[in-house]
């Protein structure tokens, strides 16, 4: 029972399991505006307009902490992939570095001159990249604690940034209405995405680095394949703009956020939507699937932070973590030369997007559905042979009960007819 947490199913016959709502966290006292899960799923961090940072501790008996330090808004927050560390992003133009225990401690980066929007970690943790209104992205070592170099081409405020899983790559977008993608030895950017009808609020890649995508303040979400630069699934499924999404870890799943206080989850292996989310009354800010996927948080301008279980993954989970590579990286990581365009272009709209890409993933994903109706098909043949053995026995019950009726009749007949002897 979800209510008033309501959800809203856009499903055709399907074997998934519902979102449900597991906890609701109560302690910001104005808008959330991001939220990550630790590594180890132990602890989740959100961030607000309130200045705090809160650690909440997954584990029920388990006290939350809130961490004070930044001198205005925050806005975003990201765990270290080992969990040491928590990196904060805030309108006081800093970035802080905490550890999320008790102690709380922190460290202040400074470098850029407006609010910073977006701060991430790369994937062995050695750096950081953030995204700022003074239209520039920063990367930083998290060892050296200092600025390493800034990528400039953004001609607006610079909303997000993320660091491929590889590293090699960091995409951006901005209010500028573009999409960038930057080659992290070189520092230079090797291509630009700008099919937007308004700024570029949102970034990422999938788990295997293969394609990007963003939301924008025109309703949309986006993906692209950066191997061919092609736009390969463009969503119109929000009545407002799109403020965040995350990835489910498999590649397989995607849920956004939006100005029309809904959560939206789409299956990108079938290119639909198959959930809409009531939990938020006004804006959600920020969404984000645990590091396993089997649970997602969200947040909003109400203050509010829901943890959901996810749920509609569980039928094939174990499968996706056996056949992960097989199924989300059906080819090798992009080369950077790859990327480059061939030529100079501009993905347009009128060159009508693809909704659904016929990949190798789809097939497996049809492949996995078929033997699923094959196991039920199995499992209905079976319960019905069962109830044929059940009604043959009754059949034959009822014939032999008849049978002993009538000899019963027969015998009571025939001691009636030679009544008793004179």
């Amino acid at each position: 029972q979800i209510s008033p947490y309501h959800y809203h199913k856009n499903k055709f016959l399907s074997f998934q399991e519902d979102p449900t709502l597991e906890r609701h966290f109560r302690g910001h006292k104005d808008a959330v505006t991001c939220a990550d899960f630790s590594p180890n799923n132990k602890q989740l961090a959100t961030g607000s307009n309130d200045k705090n940072l809160m650690i909440w501790n997954l584990n029920p008996k388990a006290r939350a902490f809130r961490f004070m330090g930044h001198n205005d808004l925050i806005t975003a927050v990201q765990f270290s992939p080992s969990g040491h560390l928590v990196a904060s992003s805030s309108r006081d133009k800093t970035v802080r570095l905490w550890t999320p225990n008790i102690k709380g401690e922190s460290v202040a980066f400074k470098a850029h001159t407006a609010t910073v929007r977006s701060v991430s970690f790369s994937s062995d943790g050695q750096r950081l990249v953030t995204a700022s209104d003074d239209k520039s992205l920063k990367v930083w070592s998290v060892h050296r604690q200092k600025f390493i170099y800034s990528l400039n081409q953004h001609t607006n405020w610079v909303r997000c940034a993320r660091f491929s899983p590889d590293g090699r790559l960091v995409a951006s977008c901005g209010d500028d209405r573009t999409v960038r993608l930057w080659d992290t030895s070189t520092r230079q950017c090797i291509n630009t995405f700008t099919d937007y009808g308004g700024p570029a609020t949102f970034v990422d890649f999938n788990s295997s680095g293969t394609c990007i995508a963003s939301s924008g303040a025109d309703n949309t979400l986006k993906l692209w394949d950066i191997r061919t630069n092609k736009l390969i699934q463009h969503y119109q499924v929000h009545s407002a703009g799109v403020n965040c999404f995350s990835f489910h870890p498999s590649g397989n799943y995607l849920i956004s956020g939006s100005n029309d206080s809904t959560v939206k989850i789409l299956d990108l292996l079938e290119g639909r939507l198959i959930y809409t989310l009531h939990g938020h009354k006004g804006p959600v800010l920020t969404v984000a699937f645990s590091r396993q996927g089997d649970f997602f948080a969200s947040g909003g301008a109400d203050s509010q932070v829901l943890m959901w279980k996810t749920n509609f993954d569980a039928l094939n989970y174990r499968e996706m973590l056996s056949q992960h590579s097989k199924r989300v990286s059906p080819d090798p990581p992009p080369h950077l030369m790859d990327i480059y365009p061939r030529s100079p272009h501009v993905h347009l709209s009128q060159n009508g997007p693809i909704e659904v890409s016929t990949q190798p993933s789809t097939l497996e994903h049809i492949v996995h559905q078929l033997d699923v109706l094959t196991q039920t098909v199995a499992v209905l043949e079976e319960r019905l042979t069962l109830t044929e053995d059940k009604l043959k026995e009754c059949l034959e019950n009822q014939v032999l009960i008849q049978q002993e009726a009538l000899r019963a009749g027969q015998t009571h007949e025939e001691s009636r007819v030679e009544g008793p002897a004179i």
